[in-house]
């Protein structure tokens, strides 16, 4: 398995021109170190909006999903820092799954990304989700492609936390996630193409990468 553990989380949201310098700051800086001091919080990656928009995706590579429902992590959600509180409003059209990784090709990460996610609020059958299995399969070993990942959300029950009252909105959810990574921009252009025909309903987007931390290179709380 390429991913560094058996579930992601990840998300999606804009920021305003006029906060993402200071946004991209915090999330370097704070948050990410943040982040990977929790347990089983391994790799933790931001790539930005491809055409220069306000779109962010990050993806955290967790150990299992008992990372993403531990005291730990609900702590931090429940007690962000001052300069989170501060940036959470700015969240905006926030997407955020907890998923299990279902396949895993090649590279997590690679300076060229792009994200397919199956419509909102649609519950993917078996049947369904082997199409996505296959495309993942499919264009793994493709010329200029890094890696291709697919993730299925799971429905944690999990209470409203701070960070997402302070964000105003609840968080939406997708079902299937298919992550593909590539060093040539050109070979997520024809993948996309192929793709996107014959998947109108799904959510295509692309992003270059930003940042990207590794646990190995953060310390434990107070040692940051």
């Amino acid at each position: 398995m390429a991913l560094l553990g058996r579930a992601a989380l990840a998300m999606w949201w804009d920021m305003a021109p006029a906060m993402r310098s200071e946004f991209q700051q915090w999330h370097s800086q704070e948050h990410f170190p943040e982040r990977l001091a929790l347990p089983g919080f391994l790799r933790a990656t931001r790539w930005a909006s491809a055409d220069g928009g306000e779109g962010f995706f990050v993806m955290y590579e967790v150990a299992d999903l008992g990372a993403l429902e531990s005291p730990e992590y609900l702590a931090r959600l429940n007690a962000p820092t001052p300069w989170s509180t501060q940036l959470m409003p700015h969240h905006r059209n926030m997407v955020r799954c907890m998923s299990t990784v279902v396949e895993s090709h090649g590279a997590g990460v690679a300076r060229h990304a792009l994200t397919i996610r199956s419509k909102e609020g649609r519950a993917e059958g078996d049947a369904d989700l082997q199409r996505w299995r296959e495309a993942a399969g499919r264009w793994c070993d493709q010329p200029g492609v890094a890696g291709v990942h697919l993730l299925h959300t799971q429905k944690l029950t999990l209470d409203v936390t701070a960070e997402q009252r302070i964000r105003g909105l609840a968080d939406r959810t997708v079902d299937a996630i298919l992550v593909a990574c590539a060093w040539e921009s050109e070979a997520l252009t024809e993948m996309q193409a192929s793709l996107q025909s014959a998947w109108p309903e799904a959510s295509f987007a692309r992003y270059e990468l930003a940042m990207s931390r590794h646990a190995s290179e953060v310390g434990q709380p107070g040692q940051r």
